[in-house]
């Protein structure tokens, strides 16, 4: 009779980091959408009424911050008479509002990117919390143990319907 045995601890600690390190992600995650939204909000921006979506909300997500971003950009290329900040001679004196609408979109699509990146932690916080989950689960079980058959036991080989004489 032989037993093997699988080791069950370094998968069990294995699962244990990948679960706790899930968990701070998402809670990293969640601290930053948190923080990007609280700091929006405390701007007291509102979003122009002739956005193409969102119009007269306050800007504190994602999709109002791009909103705002979309349009600050429509009302800077109006002002300019479509031109953009390098386009303007440098002695323009409309350069300055390119160049101040170029300096807020840039800073709304920061915030916009920092919602992506807190919700791609977040979501790999999930997803390792369940690979750490799994593995600590799977971990658990019971160890196999297999019996080998004695030698004289065995059964007759394919094919044969008796014994040899």
């Amino acid at each position: 009779m032989t037993t093997t045995r699988t080791t069950q601890r370094p998968v069990r600690i294995v699962g244990l980091v990948a679960l706790i390190a899930g968990i701070l992600m998402i809670g990293a995650g969640a601290a930053t959408w948190t923080t990007v939204s609280s700091q929006l909000a405390a701007q007291d921006i509102t979003v122009s009424e002739d956005a193409a979506f969102l119009g007269g909300s306050t800007v504190d997500g994602p999709l109002t911050a791009y909103a705002q971003a979309q349009v600050i950009d429509k009302h800077a290329l109006e002002a300019t008479g479509g031109q953009t900040y390098a386009q303007l001679e440098q002695d323009d004196p409309l350069r300055a509002t390119a160049m101040n609408a170029s300096f807020l979109r840039a800073s709304l699509f920061t915030s916009v990117v920092a919602y992506g990146v807190s919700a791609l932690v977040m979501g790999l916080g999930l997803l390792f919390g369940l690979m750490g989950w799994s593995l600590r689960r799977l971990a658990a079980e019971p160890a196999v143990a297999t019996v080998a058959a004695p030698a004289a036991a065995a059964a007759p080989a394919r094919g044969r319907l008796h014994p040899a004489v």
